[in-house]
């Protein structure tokens, strides 16, 4: 009697850590890596777009430069921005992107140039943000979360913009950070956190990182290199470029850094950095949306403070194959399955 008991207890408490360990997703490593995948938009379509690349320096559109996903058919204002990738700790992908369509009464979206009165809110005023997850990059969910009736005292905001997201490991959550203003004020960087279901904001945004004069700022990019969490970002102090800030927390404590680390003399924004697969250097990659036409521009690190410049694409060592004017990238790596079974199902003929 006394060992039939002894068993069950010890069944019942196994069941859960079986339970655990069929859920807990296989992440793969640096090592299995095989291929970048760089999502972007294009103002002409305010759609989404993929390119991949075998080697960080070459990019192909895998959908020959036309979207893989329609803005008219994910977002509240018909168009996307500012898209934004990364792989969770549960092996699936994540993208946030900007619920704004600029052109949007042009396309007969709307009869106002904004949706709500320009002087009031701003330049391109909008309140919601496309959250996505899939498990396979072709099939995706999706939420619109609108920012200003998640909190009431959001309700005046007058933009929420390029959202990026990171895993807090401390809170074991995705923690989802974005430029946002009251009215017509400054934009500034907040962060929240979202559910776990990744549709909507469990805590209200909150102040990411005071910039040190009263002037706007924008686009933040995080990345955790060691126990330092690097942070590029677009004060628009001057003319609007890139710098740096640097903290030991993922939300808090970033150190203001003078020095503005994009080479380029024209007004750039969008920084994002992504590292090349098995090597200690990272590459920074930035939006000059002040030269026409329009192209990213290259900087390569390995200790973040030091940059080689790269150029821009097809005017250096970077490579864009078969398209042009790409805005606001971001990049993660793919096993060679992954990338090849994106590859195929948008037709891209190619081996990795």
């Amino acid at each position: 009697m006394k060992k039939t008991l002894l068993l069950y207890l010890l069944a019942l408490l196994l069941v859960p850590v079986a339970g655990m360990s069929q859920k807990r997703a296989k992440v793969p490593r640096e090592k299995d890596m095989s291929a970048y995948l760089m999502v972007y938009f294009k103002d002409d379509t305010h759609g989404l777009y993929m390119a991949l690349s075998q080697d960080g320096y070459s990019f192909t559109d895998v959908n020959s430069g036309l979207p893989v996903i329609a803005g008219d058919t994910i977002a509240e204002q018909r168009g996307i921005r500012d898209p934004y990738i990364m792989r969770g700790p549960d092996n699936v992908f994540y993208m946030a992107m900007t619920d704004l369509h600029i052109y949007a009464q042009k396309a007969g979206y709307r009869d106002t140039e904004w949706q709500r009165d320009g002087e009031q809110y701003g330049w391109g005023n909008n309140r919601a943000l496309v959250l996505m997850k899939s498990k396979d990059l072709v099939h995706w969910t999706h939420s619109i979360l609108r920012v200003d009736q998640a909190f009431p005292e959001l309700d005046d905001i007058g933009c929420a913009w390029a959202p990026e997201i990171i895993y807090d490991e401390a809170k074991k959550k995705m923690m989802l950070y974005f430029t946002m203003r009251f009215g017509n004020g400054q934009n500034k960087l907040y962060y929240a956190y979202t559910n776990d279901d990744f549709t909507e904001l469990e805590t209200k945004p909150e102040l990411l990182f005071k910039y040190p004069k009263d002037v706007s700022y924008i686009d933040a990019d995080i990345t955790k290199v060691g126990d330092k969490y690097h942070m590029f970002y677009t004060p628009h102090d001057g003319t609007p470029g890139i710098k740096q800030a640097v903290s030991g927390s993922v939300n808090s404590g970033y150190v203001y850094d003078p020095e503005w680390y994009d080479p380029d003399p024209n007004a750039c924004e969008a920084p994002t950095v992504f590292k090349r697969i098995g090597l200690e250097k990272w590459v920074l990659v930035y939006d000059i949306y002040g030269i026409n036409p329009h192209n990213f521009g290259f900087s390569e690190t390995t200790d973040f403070k030091n940059f080689t410049h790269l150029g821009h694409f097809n005017e250096g060592m970077m490579k864009a194959t078969n398209f042009t004017s790409p805005k606001h990238g971001a990049f993660i790596h793919l096993t060679k399955k992954e990338a090849q079974k994106l590859a195929d199902h948008w037709g891209y003929k190619t081996k990795f």
